[in-house]
């Protein structure tokens, strides 16, 4: 990932070894400091997120911390919140034929639905196995990856439900977290166990085996372990080409990072490396809030037509809260700040340039001048 002073040396063939500027004149130079992009916290600007108040267009809460970032900003638009209401919303997923936005909320047991024609938001499915992540494969259907039941579901068209896997090598699986679906049909979810480690999202109980990343095969069924690495496996997405695939590894010690492999003939992985890590690398200065070192964690992340991986993340508060966008070389080039920790995203509308954002207790979405790269 690229720092600041390697920012500045791009920009002024200087590095900051042989340059009197110092990092935080730079910074202030730049307009980055207190009372610039980077100082000023969502708390500063007293924002109304009832919607009952406009927003000053550009939106101040959609920062480009890179010009590469410039392009994907909408001038026009601003961050809404859509709906409030949940315990812990996670699970972003757009149904294209059905033109909804599907979520869910795992203390209460439910999956919720938001109509895009006017914005009603209804129960999809209570009970919901306490499920988390969820995605839709290239027939329409729903993907769902249940806390409660330690179990990836999918749901028929006739409505009927089918266990696609429960079980790794006789052993119950931990808690599959979140899912994506690949061209050839296949399914790789993460199963970091969360849902399984309290009452609140799930049925507490015992991790049985290892945390892991699994693939489905389309044809037989078959599940495949593709890797161990990550401490806690979380969110999981693949590059535009399909080359690649990341997770956000939400545990172990901090700084906690995001993970890349190399896809290999579409079912295995290798070299596998650390992309980025959530440190809150130049986001602490002029922030009080923020110790220099101090680093939330990724949960849920997509990646846009570009290859740029958008990242759900939070924990640590007022000016990290929200998404972070990476480019495709590991450098964050730009936030979206929110008053919630983003546990979860996707983009969606029929033009897929819309990103939907799961906070804590809320819905939010933003127009974005990019595309997601995949279904949803």
């Amino acid at each position: 990932m690229n720092s600041l002073p390697q920012a500045h040396a791009a920009a002024t063939g200087k590095t900051f070894e042989n340059s009197t500027l110092h990092r935080r004149d730079f910074l202030r130079a730049s307009g980055l400091l207190a009372g610039g992009l980077l100082g000023r916290t969502l708390a500063d600007t007293h924002r109304d997120w009832s919607g009952n108040a406009p927003t000053r267009y550009p939106d101040p809460d959609v920062v480009a911390l890179d010009p590469r970032f410039e392009k994907y900003k909408v001038a026009t638009t601003s961050i809404r919140r859509l709906w409030q209401g949940s315990l812990w919303a996670e699970g972003t997923a757009w149904c294209a034929a059905g033109r909804y936005l599907m979520f869910s909320d795992i203390p209460n047991d439910r999956q919720l639905r938001w109509l895009e024609e006017d914005g009603h938001m209804s129960v999809l499915r209570k009970p919901a196995g306490y499920s988390n992540g969820n995605t839709f494969d290239y027939q329409g259907r729903q993907i769902s990856c249940e806390h409660g039941n330690r179990r990836v579901v999918r749901y028929e068209i006739d409505g009927s439900l089918t266990v696609l896997a429960d079980k790794w090598q006789g052993k119950a699986l931990n808690a599959p977290n979140d899912a994506v679906v690949h061209p050839d049909g296949g399914i790789w979810f993460t199963d970091p166990g969360y849902g399984s480690m309290g009452h609140y999202e799930g049925n507490k109980g015992d991790l049985l085996i290892k945390e892991a990343v699994y693939r489905i095969d389309p044809g037989s069924g078959k599940l495949d372990l593709v890797t161990q690495e990550p401490v806690k496996p979380n969110g999981i997405c693949f590059s535009p080409d399909y080359k690649r695939l990341y997770v956000a590894d939400s545990g172990g010690e901090f700084p906690r990072p995001i993970w890349v492999w190399d896809i290999v003939d579409g079912v295995k992985l290798r070299n596998g490396r650390r992309f980025v890590s959530m440190a809150a690398d130049g986001l602490a200065d002029g922030n009080p809030k923020f110790a220099d070192n101090q680093t939330g964690l990724a949960d849920g992340i997509r990646c846009d037509i570009d290859g740029n991986v958008w990242a759900g993340a939070g924990w640590v508060g007022d000016g990290y809260d929200g998404v972070h966008v990476f480019a495709p070389d590991g450098t964050r080039i730009g936030l979206i700040r929110l008053p919630e920790i983003c546990a979860n995203l996707c983009f969606g509308g029929p033009k897929r340039n819309r990103l939907f954002m799961a906070g804590s207790t809320s819905l939010y979405a933003v127009y974005v001048e990019t595309q997601g790269a995949h279904i949803t």
